[in-house]
């Protein structure tokens, strides 16, 4: 099975998804295992090697979203979220993108950014010395990373910068490192500490911060998709879903909502593959405020057949070697499920992802509103935290729904 464009999926038991997963997937028995076990696949063993001070673990749900087609490749989406509809609704967004050939991504190569803080120098001479020892420089960095030399990757960039602050002018000086499919941050904050004292013997100043940043704009992918008029609605809701996107663009309260909703499918997507969350979070709402307004993430308008056009552009550091990516069972099965072959690949599923989530949270609000379908959804962690329990939740979602009481106290009073 190659098509993820699969009718009715919510409707299948847990063990048809977790068949139909293993068919697309061709997952072994022993990963099946792990996605049935009910520990979120880590034990505290484990967990207590990964941090300082464990205590225990702790689970979130991991879904599967469908009907992705990206660049003419299907994918079943892993998502881990504890939201209601998030999983629903990208799943939605990706069925409407398919019937105009689904969603075109690109994204470049993974560049990391390290920085060095230079102080007490006189910089333009500094500039100067860096530029002229610049092989000297990358040489030395490329020296603390074989598996990248071998490839023909690590260090390939220096450049300079010089900042004002209250404490007078700084020199930032910058090293780009190409670190394939790893996030990269372990490996450029060890060249940057390798090369800081060449740097201070050459400009005769003093090194301080030695980092990596979490802004990558050198990993940046652009993510578009069609979005058919007569399955979005029709014109009145194409151009309303324009101006709900213009209202988001020009109005940071709007923007910060509008983004958090695109973030719910890329975060989703980052979470089940063992990303850094926080700084893809960090990353993109530098981005979104890159123009000295905090703005929309994303792009809507219409092409001249009245279609709705979406399209996403943002910063993406992500890996599928390294980190927990290699230590987190049900992360290593999830990257396995999306079948990505590069870091670069999977950037591209989290963006479209990202897309199709942005995509139905607007159309949602401009028509029936956000309410109406989430409190659906919502209503079984209601009678959940009622106390029903799993042969009674049906019923008690069912008759909330009917009556359109969806709350906590009706869940309680239908449970008594």
């Amino acid at each position: 099975m190659t098509d993820s464009n699969i009718s009715k999926f919510f409707e299948k038991t847990r063990n048809e998804r977790l068949d139909v997963v293993k068919n697309f997937a061709k997952l072994s028995d022993e990963e099946m295992q792990f996605l049935q076990d009910n520990d979120g696949g880590i034990s505290f063993e484990k967990a207590d090697k990964m941090v300082e001070n464990a205590i225990g673990t702790f689970s979130l749900p991991l879904g599967v979203a469908t009907n992705f087609l990206i660049n003419d490749k299907d994918y079943l989406v892993p998502m881990v979220i504890e939201e209601p509809s998030v999983i629903a609704a990208a799943s939605k967004g990706a069925k409407v993108a398919r019937i105009k050939g689904g969603f075109t991504v690109s994204a470049d190569e993974s560049y990391s950014i390290g920085q060095i803080q230079v102080l007490d120098v006189d910089i333009p001479i500094s500039i100067q010395k860096i530029h002229d020892s610049k092989k000297e420089i990358l040489e030395l960095a490329n020296s603390k990373s074989n598996t990248l030399s071998k490839m023909g990757k690590g260090a390939k960039e220096i450049t300079c910068k010089e900042i004002s602050t209250p404490s007078g002018k700084m020199l930032i000086v910058e090293l780009v490192v190409d670190v394939g499919d790893a996030m990269g941050a372990n490996v450029t904050n060890t060249m940057c500490e390798a090369v800081s004292p060449l740097i201070e013997k050459l400009t005769g100043g003093r090194t301080l911060l030695r980092i990596l940043s979490n802004y990558s704009t050198r990993r940046m992918v652009k993510a578009r998709a069609i979005f058919d008029r007569n399955a979005v609605g029709g014109d009145e809701v194409v151009d309303n879903i324009l101006l709900a996107y213009q209202f988001a663009d020009n109005d940071i309260y709007r923007a910060v909502t509008h983004n958090k909703g695109v973030m719910n499918g890329v975060i989703a997507v980052a979470n089940a593959t063992g990303q850094d969350n926080r700084a893809i979070e960090a990353s993109a709402n530098a981005y979104a405020a890159r123009s000295g307004q905090y703005r929309s993430l994303t792009l809507w308008n219409k092409d001249k057949e009245g279609n709705l056009v979406g399209s996403l552009e943002l910063p993406l550091s992500v890996g599928i070697v390294g980190g927990i990516a290699n230590v987190h069972p049900i992360a290593k099965i999830c990257i396995k499920i999306l079948g990505v072959a590069s870091a670069q690949e999977l950037a591209c599923v989290m963006a479209a992802t990202g897309l199709a989530q942005n995509y139905s949270a607007i159309r949602a609000l401009a028509t029936e509103g956000i309410q109406k379908g989430h409190m659906r959804l919502h209503a079984r962690n209601l009678a959940a935290a009622a106390g029903a329990n799993p042969d009674q939740i049906d019923g008690i979602v069912q008759t909330m729904i009917q009556e359109n009481k969806i709350s906590l106290d009706r869940a309680k009073e239908l449970l008594r």
